[in-house]
């Protein structure tokens, strides 16, 4: 008795669209306009800090599924083990407060993934979410060796990786990000660093299974008073304010996303089809 034909394998899961946000305004906008999630930080101009419980909690009212930037400060990612308990102690917050998973990332000063760090955080959120998805960050772009680095992964616990591939942005660093794939066939990896609409078909390409962009745009000052500089980064009345997400261009990396997923589907119909 024969026994028919081999069920087709199941299909890649459909590409998805992450925003980075500030704000639960942001959220909104990330959702009414076509994101699938977003990952909320602060201080986005410093490359993103861990945003207040508050904030996390009124995103997860007002937007898309939500993931938290876990980073103590700016600067390298070399931490020590006040600032990794810190981290550990905001990865239960913000799971508490309703984000879906978190985004955290840490380097030995040799540029190796700091695995008894990430361990820590990993933990912390398996132990109050066992459902939270793990995103290491860009932490990973910044190590000596980032396909290597991937290695470790599996054994943490993290199945997602935020990436530009180890280059300034990810259009950029998308061999890197195409080697990471290769080998690496299982992971979740997100292509994200300066990402513009038009970059999405080659990242895809590329082997991305999800877009990560910040689609900003800097706030118009409310201020109708002087001005006088108030940190490091205050060069100008005209710098001097915050970035809001701007609906328009995240719209746009929705379209393109949906038309990079309908070439490859086309592509995908016709290779199946019995000449």
């Amino acid at each position: 008795m024969s026994a028919g034909p081999a069920p087709k394998a199941a299909a890649p899961a459909a590409a998805s669209l992450e925003i980075a946000v500030v704000s639960p305004a942001g959220a909104r906008t990330a959702r009414e306009n076509g994101a699938d999630r977003v990952e909320l930080c602060t201080g986005l101009e410093l490359g993103g800090l861990t945003p207040s419980t508050a904030a996390v909690a009124a995103a997860v009212e007002s937007g898309p599924p939500v993931h938290v930037l876990v980073r103590c400060r700016p600067g390298d990612f070399v931490y020590d083990a006040e600032e990794v308990a810190l981290m550990a102690a905001e990865v239960r917050t913000a799971l508490r407060a309703g984000a879906r998973g978190v985004v955290v990332g840490a380097l030995t000063p040799d540029g190796a993934l700091d695995t008894d760090a990430l361990a820590a955080l990993a933990g912390a959120a398996r132990d109050t979410d066992p459902a939270a998805q793990v995103t290491l960050h860009r932490a990973v772009d910044q190590a000596s060796d980032p396909v290597a680095a991937l290695a470790a992964l599996p054994g943490l616990g993290i199945t997602r990786v935020l990436t530009s591939g180890g280059a300034p942005t990810a259009i950029e660093g998308s061999a890197v990000l195409a080697a990471m794939a290769a080998a690496n066939p299982g992971l979740d990896l997100a292509a994200g660093g300066g990402v513009r609409p038009g970059d999405i078909a080659g990242l895809l390409a590329a082997g991305a299974r999800s877009v990560h962009l910040s689609a900003k745009s800097r706030a118009t000052p409310r201020r109708a008073a002087g001005w006088v500089p108030l940190g490091a980064g205050g060069t100008s009345a005209d710098d001097d304010t915050h970035f809001v997400t701007d609906g328009t261009v995240v719209a746009a990396a929705r379209r393109a996303l949906n038309a990079a997923a309908a070439t490859a589907g086309r592509r995908a119909g016709s290779r199946d089809t019995p000449g």
